[in-house]
């Protein structure tokens, strides 16, 4: 999978959970270790993506970590709120 298709799968997973979509940003920030995709919304939206008790950041992080990315990087995704 590319940087591309990984920014495609967030937010095909994000954009249905967020009142404000338009306002959806994908940062990434390489690492040594890590593929790091810093995803920012709206902050209206903020809890809508986190979730009670983050429950709803953990699935959205499962999909993506399962991901097999190019290389040995690992991926992370990190909600900035």
């Amino acid at each position: 999978m590319t940087d591309t298709d990984m920014r495609d799968l967030i937010r095909t997973i994000v954009e249905p959970l967020v009142s404000h979509p338009e306002d959806i940003k994908l940062d990434l920030k390489d690492t040594d270790d890590f593929h790091e995709y810093l995803l920012s919304v709206h902050s209206d939206d903020v809890g809508r993506v986190i979730g009670k008790r983050g429950r709803i950041a953990k699935a959205i992080r499962s999909i993506v970590y399962s991901i097999q990315f190019d290389g040995t990087k690992r991926v992370r995704l990190t909600i900035v709120d």
